[in-house]
């Protein structure tokens, strides 16, 4: 407890709405006692309101008709913890954790990580592309708008219906659109990237339409927790859109519950698996605000309650 203060009064002393909402709320959710650690993250020093709320951009259109998924779910048949990165040990991604910057752009940086995770699992991890979240971020017209937010469900039917070329992440040089933000705390712009239909310079193994990745289908997981779980142990991670509240920057570790503050906005993760801790049941999940962030870059939240509805909005679908 007393590292947690001093962080968070070095924090203080330097300034920005992060460090007031900190040191305002983390006495209020200790009192709570949570089966979650809450702290200071580094990642967000500094920041102000807005700020914070640029690192959301998960939408919901509940009018637009999304092709639902079903499952005959034995639950006898659903194991009590799965982990799809030991799952699949062969395709790597589904380990790495992008950074989304400075830019609401979640719903195409989860998107993406799931179209890469499950292009690599259907594949046999004989195909390791790093689908490009620059691409669907800044091409997509229906998507919603870029770095101010979008739709996960329509990043997976831009998929399907023109293709995502690869990338990597800001400055790999990797792919043929890598990730033009810049990581968070880096000086640079926040804005969308223009649309291109062409690879960077010095990436000779495709034209930009030669390089794309198709999906074949894509669809809204139903049957609440167990269509979820089913999904995921069978063809691997999926995205969903959850809704954020100010205790949620204050994560560190633990299995969190929205347990103090206000609603934020909506948000886009991954998730990669579930399991149980002191019989409290939980999803693993990815996150996009770099690895220095909860977890190595994931988080645990409590399964089984649609706690910040996160068992609501859950979307995915097959390559081709």
């Amino acid at each position: 407890m007393c590292k947690v203060l001093i962080l968070i009064f070095f924090g203080f002393a330097n300034g920005g709405y992060y460090e007031e909402l900190t040191a305002k709320q983390l006495p209020e959710i200790m009192k709570k006692q949570p089966k979650w650690v809450a702290g200071y993250n580094p990642y967000f020093a500094g920041k102000s309101s807005a700020e914070m709320k640029q690192l959301l951009g998960g939408k919901v259109d509940k009018t637009h008709e999304v092709p639902q998924k079903f499952y005959d779910v034995k639950p006898a048949s659903i194991p009590a913890t799965f982990d799809a990165r030991s799952q699949w040990p062969a395709c790597p991604s589904i380990s790495f954790i992008r950074d989304q910057g400075q830019c609401g752009s979640c719903w195409a940086v989860a998107s993406s990580e799931v179209m890469t995770d499950r292009t690599c699992i259907e594949s046999g991890g004989a195909l390791q592309p790093y689908i490009s979240d620059d691409d669907v971020l800044s091409c997509c017209p229906y998507c919603g708008s870029g770095c101010g937010g979008g739709y996960p469900y329509s990043a997976f039917e831009w998929w399907n219906q023109y293709g995502v070329v690869t990338g990597g992440p800001y400055h790999s040089y990797q792919g043929c659109q890598p990730y033009e933000i810049p990581p968070t705390g880096w000086p640079g712009p926040t804005n969308t990237p223009a649309c291109k239909s062409y690879c960077e310079s010095g990436y000779n193994a495709n034209s930009y339409t030669g390089d794309k990745h198709y999906g074949k289908t894509y669809y809204q997981v139903n049957n609440g927790v167990s269509g979820m779980q089913t999904e995921i142990m069978t063809n691997g991670p999926v995205a969903t859109v959850f809704d954020v509240y100010e205790d949620f920057y204050n994560y560190v570790s633990g299995i969190y519950e929205h347990t103090y503050g206000s609603y934020e906005g909506g948000h886009v993760v991954k998730i990669v698996g579930w399991g149980e801790d002191n019989n409290t049941p939980y999803w693993l999940v990815a996150n996009s605000w770099n690895a220095t962030w909860g977890m190595g870059g994931f988080f645990k939240i409590i399964r089984g309650n649609n706690d910040c509805g996160f068992e609501t909005y859950v979307y995915a679908g097959t390559s081709k």
